[in-house]
């Protein structure tokens, strides 16, 4: 039984943290929030379809359930040779035979950027969505303005899909409400092809979205800077807004800038196809905090990869004579979902789909909330694969 350290309560570090329990290691976790925030879900707060609590699970019923150790303090400082690390209450954890960083990543700051908020951000800001959203509503109107960012340096920390949802959930709220003819809605994105990731056909059937929304779309310059009242945009323009909604594109996380870790231009965690991160003996990089590998330029961040990472470090931790890659495992998987209904997304090497699935997918990623709350509870068995 190994004595091992999980930094991070995201996807990746509540994963590899059960399945390290499943394999009877003393597991202790440390994260900056005292709950597990469903990300994915979190797209129907801006709506008042759910709660902040209806997607989030406290991490004490997590720790109770599966028998590992909780901290809720924030990671301050990194020494992976050293196998220490220590907390801002100045706490230092050592003699860890494992150590799994699971941080997630940090966001790039453009201009302004405070006058905008994210659905990816801090969970508090979905809750002002809605706020301001409402606000909005009470006034009768007004124009809205939803968009990502781009990391030209790797187009993998890119994260378009929740911007889409919440556009779309957006709007089928306001035409439920018979508002919808009071809101000027735009997206807005600096590259070119925005969601191009999805495949070719994808793109075509977004565009002839956002015509029958009635949607307008601003794309294919820089974003100068974010305005209290609007978005400027190097080609000299403006995009006026009353609530701008922006998915900041990832960078490296902060505290692992300044560790000792081997880390990529862009500042993600240099790893092999297990996660052991080469010349540091049990030290493991999973989720956002790790360089994906691969010269595709389609392969994203997700969750679900996170989850693979986490379930294949757990099993190398334990059967170090049978490594797992997650190398195969790469590829886009979604329901990115409209209000009305959804679309089912897949993207690999040797195939990009994108299916809508009027009414029954919006159920359906309703069905895989629960199912991700209940299965990581224990209420109910996890399916193989998921």
């Amino acid at each position: 039984m190994a004595k091992i350290l999980v930094l991070g309560g995201g996807f990746a570090g509540i994963e590899v943290a059960i399945y390290l329990r499943n394999n009877d290691h003393k597991v202790t976790l440390v994260s900056d929030r005292d709950y597990f925030y469903i990300y994915p879900t979190s797209i129907w707060i801006p709506t008042g379809e759910v709660s902040r609590s209806d997607v989030s699970i406290p991490l004490k019923d997590l720790s109770a359930k599966h028998g590992f150790d909780l901290i809720i303090d924030e990671v301050t400082k990194v020494e992976s040779k050293a196998k220490k690390i220590t907390l801002k209450s100045g706490a230092v954890l050592e003699g860890h035979d494992n150590i799994v960083i699971a941080l997630g990543q940090g966001k790039l700051k453009p201009k302004g950027i405070e006058n905008t908020l994210s659905i990816c951000g801090k969970p508090e800001e979905a809750d002002e969505i809605y706020t301001r959203l409402q606000a909005l509503i009470a006034r009768g109107g007004g124009q809205l303005a939803f968009g990502f960012g781009g990391n030209p340096q790797d187009k993998s920390a890119v994260r378009g899909g929740p911007a889409f949802e919440v556009l779309f959930n957006v709007h089928n709220y306001l035409k439920k409400q018979k508002i919808r003819d009071k809101f000027e809605i735009t997206f807005f994105a600096p590259m070119e092809k925005p969601g191009e990731k999805m495949g070719q056909k994808a793109l075509a059937m977004m565009d002839k979205m956002f015509k029958s929304c009635n949607i307008n779309k601003k794309v294919g310059s820089k974003i100068v800077s974010f305005e209290s009242d609007g978005v400027a945009f190097e080609d000299g323009t403006k995009l006026a807004s009353d609530l701008t909604m922006f998915i900041a594109a990832g960078t490296g996380h902060d505290i692992l800038a300044a560790s000792d870790l081997p880390l990529c231009d862009t500042g993600f965690v240099v790893t092999n196809e297990y996660n052991e991160v080469d010349g540091m003996t049990g030290i493991y990089a999973i989720g956002d905090s790790a360089k994906l590998l691969g010269d595709n330029d389609w392969k994203a961040k997700q969750g679900h990869v996170a989850e693979v990472m986490a379930k294949n470090v757990a099993h190398n931790i334990t059967n170090p004579s049978d490594k797992k890659s997650y190398i195969e495992h790469l590829n886009i998987l979604c329901m990115m979902d409209i209000g009305n209904g959804a679309a089912f997304v897949y993207r690999s090497n040797t195939s990009a789909k994108m299916i809508p699935l009027p009414i029954i997918g919006h159920w359906m990623k309703k069905g895989w909330g629960w199912y991700c709350k209940q299965s990581k509870l224990g209420n109910i068995p996890r399916i193989p694969g998921m």
